[in-house]
């Protein structure tokens, strides 16, 4: 078998390079810094596959200057940053990593939740600064959760594991979504209403759709002036979702309670204000940033460019229409 000459945008774990060096020839970016889009360009250059990561725009350009390539297997389970129709019109195959990243991204959204509902980064700074000095009362009252009522927005695969936690704190759960989900319903005691009724009624509100054209700003300034004053906002899915500039508005108001981001609208860049509200907790998109997801992200993408070289349909393959044997 031909050893293929791969090229990776970012350093992933050893474990998934180890494996693709068994097989190809490749060439890391271990920088650690993204790819400005001419290195992109440059870089790409006689690739047979590219390991590219959500922070690399892949677009026709990138597409035309690797041409020859027959994958680019994209280290994320979103895709938004492939331009998967020029993908197709070109015969390349695009592959991501589902599945695998479900259950840490659902922990970190609850991880999130938590920390707004309960300021546990305000006390933990308030702390560290020293002004501690004793049991109070009124210090850094928060929000319950027990009991409270779950909004979930995207009954997929995160969204469905996010909410099934939910019964360990007998939530009243709510979802919303383009369709209502048996399974959702069945497996975590939810509710479909309209986007509306479960900002309007929930404690907590947590998104988890995908980046798609219907989903750009589904959470604007009209949405969030229907949550409850007491509400907290959960992002964990992908910012543009979100209208940032709203939502600061939202916090610097009061208009509702807290709000947890893990994703940015023009990431890694914040809107202007976000980043000295008090009432906002900001991660750095680490919702699948553990030792073992992050991995097996690594060779799910890996094993994806393997099948491509053996002429096989690679098991992720979001265009399967241009596969040829």
């Amino acid at each position: 078998m031909t050893r293929w000459n791969v090229y990776v945008t970012n350093e992933i774990p050893e474990l998934a390079l180890d494996m693709l060096a068994k097989h190809c020839d490749m060439e890391v970016n271990r920088t650690g810094q993204v790819l400005t889009k001419n290195q992109l360009l440059e870089k790409v250059k006689g690739r047979d596959a590219v390991l590219s990561l959500l922070t690399d725009p892949i677009d026709a350009e990138v597409m035309d200057a690797a041409k020859g390539a027959k994958i680019f297997a994209n280290y994320a389970v979103g895709y938004n940053n492939i331009d998967i129709p020029s993908a197709t019109e070109r015969g390349v195959m695009v592959s991501n990593t589902p599945g695998v990243l479900t259950d840490t991204t659902a922990e970190m959204t609850w991880a999130l939740l938590f920390s707004v509902a309960r300021r546990v980064v305000e006390s933990d700074k308030y702390t560290r600064m020293g002004k501690y000095k004793g049991w109070g009362p009124m210090l850094f009252l928060g929000q319950d959760v027990m009991g409270k009522t779950l909004g979930v927005i995207g009954a997929g695969r995160i969204g469905l594991s996010f909410a099934k936690r939910a019964k360990a704190f007998d939530m009243k759960v709510l979802y919303s979504d383009i369709t209502a989900s048996p399974q959702f319903e069945q497996e975590t005691g939810g509710q479909y209403v309209s986007l509306e009724t479960l900002l309007q009624e929930s404690d907590f509100v947590s998104i988890h759709t995908p980046l798609l054209p219907e989903t750009y700003h589904l959470i604007g300034e009209k949405e969030l002036k229907l949550m409850k004053k007491t509400a907290i906002l959960i992002n964990t899915s992908r910012g543009p979702v979100v209208d940032e500039l709203a939502l600061v508005k939202a916090l610097q108001s009061e208009e509702i309670w807290g709000a947890g981001l893990d994703v940015y609208e023009f990431e890694p860049e914040f809107t202007a204000g976000l980043m000295e509200l008090d009432n906002a907790i900001l991660c750095p998109h680490i919702a699948s940033a553990t030792i073992d997801t992050r991995t097996k992200m690594g060779t799910i993408a890996v094993s994806n460019i393997l099948a491509a070289m053996r002429g096989e349909l690679p098991p992720n393959c979001l265009n399967p229409e241009v596969y040829k044997k």
